[in-house]
């Protein structure tokens, strides 16, 4: 039986869960995309654009320079065209790899064993690029899980928060097996380089997946009972709001975690990834404000897509009354 890769540098502290949890990517390949007008960005996963590492405290947050600031109205002006716009070409499918090519003996290695352990070909679905992507964010999820020796659950809502064109939504349904998956983001009509939008693309990676579901709204403002909650890098800093092209308006990590808390069932588990320690304590202090008591956390591994600085695991349920 293939070994799981242990996560390094885990620090955790453990509760019991009730076993009734769960009861009652030419452009598909490099993902180049543009806003309205033509006006370039990238849409990778949001490990592929970590800002330098930022040292303010969420308690008092660094004032904005000036140069933020006109950036910031920049990218409201095409955010809020892209949202009146709202263009759309119809579902986008990936032509599927099939094979994966030219992978390093480690990638091999670990693809192989999750390939195994959870009965999943990503790459006859999707590209070898996006493939390689979501072997990636499962095997995460799956070291994290093995770490904090989280009891694998079946069933329940699962909601994603800022879930871009939801290319990762085959790793959520592999992993959690949800009676429904929802991705919620913000951003959703952005426009790519090949004159598809993100809402496009998600309908073309979720179209086999049943009861999965991709809203373009604000989470802030969506209100709808979860079992799990996932968030991939949110925004906690103003650096990585800009580098995605997005207005700082958007930066609101209290009124974010405090829909996170309002939005997660009893027992139920909020599951967070950051960039590194800086970023996760600055976000697990906005965690705590709002009520969010800490499970446990850890330093992960990029076995299939190496980065730095590595990702940080955490996972918070709601605060006992």
């Amino acid at each position: 039986m293939p070994q799981t890769v242990p996560a390094a540098s885990c620090q955790a502290y453990r509760v019991i869960l009730p076993h009734s949890l769960f009861s009652p990517l030419a452009p598909h390949s490099i993902d180049r995309q543009v806003h309205v007008m033509a006006i370039p960005a990238t849409d990778m996963d949001h490990a592929s654009l970590i800002a330098p590492p930022s040292h303010q405290r969420a308690e008092a947050p660094s004032p904005c320079s000036f140069q933020e600031r006109v950036r910031s109205r920049y990218h409201a002006f095409w955010y809020h065209l892209g949202e009146r716009v709202a263009w759309s070409r119809g579902i986008y499918r990936e032509r599927p790899a099939q094979e994966l090519a030219d992978l390093s003996g480690v990638q091999y290695e670990r693809i192989a064993s999750l390939q195994r352990r959870f009965r999943v070909r990503f790459e006859q679905r999707a590209s070898q690029s996006t493939a390689l992507r979501q072997y990636d964010y499962l095997d995460l999820l799956d070291q994290g899980w093995s770490a904090l020796r989280l009891p694998r659950l079946a069933g329940g809502t699962v909601q994603d928060i800022g879930s871009s064109n939801f290319w990762y939504a085959p790793v959520l349904h592999t992993f959690f097996r949800p009676t429904a998956l929802i991705g919620v983001e913000i951003e959703g009509h952005r426009m790519y380089i090949n004159g598809y939008s993100r809402h496009d693309y998600a309908k073309g990676y979720i179209q086999d997946l049943p009861n999965t579901e991709f809203h373009i709204q604000d989470y802030r403002r969506y209100s709808s009972p979860a079992s799990i909650i996932t968030a991939w890098y949110p925004f906690v800093t103003p650096a990585p709001v800009l580098a995605w092209r997005l207005p700082l308006s958007l930066l609101a990590p209290h009124d974010l975690f405090s829909q996170v808390m309002r939005n997660l069932q009893p027992h139920g588990l909020f599951l967070m990834i950051n960039h590194g320690r800086d970023e996760a304590s600055i976000a697990a202090s906005w965690c705590r404000k709002v009520g969010l008591a800490h499970y446990g956390s850890c330093e992960l591994r990029s076995n299939v897509r190496p980065r730095l600085p590595p990702p940080i695991l955490s996972c918070w349920m709601r605060a006992p009354v």
